[in-house]
């Protein structure tokens, strides 16, 4: 069952996260092999896929938002884009596009960022925007600031929420074909705990990387094998990391598949491409055909229902030449 199990350690400024994904990440895969265009994904770009929508899962549900975290990467090898998409109460879904080959041994560098030119971006989109109202987004490069590639995912993510969130944060990430799994540990704000005598020394302990408690439990957290991350139980998994530690826990949520994708949406997409382009495709293949990518759904329009996305007035009739 896949399941989200936050915490706290009681009296420290630190709050962590566990997620395993089982039948929801197996769905995904499985909706992917059954494509008759793409097939499924090679084993290294399942592995990365897996750990970004772990990783997705991790960061929703760290922040207070009725809307979607979107975490993408944009690369510069074989893997052109992957997203991994979590809504507020935990439906998710995920893609990858693949544009060249793949090796068995291939890492994120050599799957995303060969040239160097890679991009992390992390969106949050409202679920009901105001009138005039952008969703927020902020990217950061998938190298370090000597311009060396970083290999890890979660080094991205954690050098991400660094730079952008002014947070310290660890994760661990994890991925095969049964569960992509992961392990976040992040400092929160000290200020406000406390009487003003001790004011100074949170503040100093605010700072970023200078919290001991932290320190000690992303040591501690460190120290999860990937292998222990994707068998063991999440009962398990922080006994063995935190015995000596008082930690509360809170109910576990359940994450699931879902797609937003509707006809609506496509219908939209058609229109952005234009008429031209949308009369091509029926005069070389009698409709116009789509599959979303994340949940292969198959929208198809035929000559009518496309004169009515660009004539709405005009009752469904196309224009003669789609007729």
């Amino acid at each position: 069952m896949s399941q989200l199990h936050k915490f706290l350690f009681e009296g420290l400024p630190v709050r962590g996260a566990l997620v395993q994904l089982t039948e929801v990440w197996q769905e995904l895969l499985a909706r992917r092999a059954q494509d008759p265009d793409s097939g499924a994904y090679p084993p290294p770009v399942r592995q990365l896929l897996g750990e970004m929508t772990a990783a997705a899962v991790l960061m929703q549900s760290t922040i207070k938002f009725n809307g979607a975290l979107i975490l993408q990467i944009m690369g510069d090898g074989p893997v052109k884009l992957a997203v991994a998409e979590v809504q507020a109460d935990l439906g998710l879904r995920a893609t990858a596009k693949v544009i060249g080959p793949v090796q068995a041994q291939d890492s994120m560098t050599t799957l995303v960022n060969a040239g160097g030119q890679a991009r992390c971006a992390i969106t949050l989109d409202p679920r009901q925007r105001q009138p005039g109202q952008q969703p927020y987004q902020g990217v950061v490069s998938l190298n370090r600031d000597d311009q060396r590639p970083l290999t890890q995912l979660s080094d991205a993510l954690a050098q991400y929420m660094w730079r952008s969130e002014q947070l310290d944060t660890t994760l661990v990430l994890a991925a095969n074909d049964e569960r992509a799994a992961g392990l976040l540990i992040q400092r929160m704000p000290s200020l406000g705990e406390g009487n003003l005598a001790q004011a100074g020394e949170a503040q100093a302990q605010d700072r970023l990387g200078h919290n001991e408690d932290y320190q000690r439990l992303a040591i501690l957290a460190q120290s999860l094998k990937q292998e222990e991350l994707l068998t063991l139980d999440a009962d398990t998994v922080l006994r063995r990391l935190f015995w000596e530690e008082s930690v509360r826990r809170f109910e576990p949520q359940y994450p699931r598949f879902q797609c937003s994708c509707g006809r609506e949406k496509v219908g939209t997409m058609l229109r952005s491409l234009g008429l031209a382009e949308a009369q091509d495709i029926l005069a070389e293949q009698g409709q116009v055909s789509v599959a979303c990518d994340f949940c292969g759904q198959q929208y198809v329009f035929d000559a009518v229902d496309v004169g009515a996305l660009f004539h709405p007035d005009g009752g469904g009739t196309a224009p003669a030449s789609l007729q």
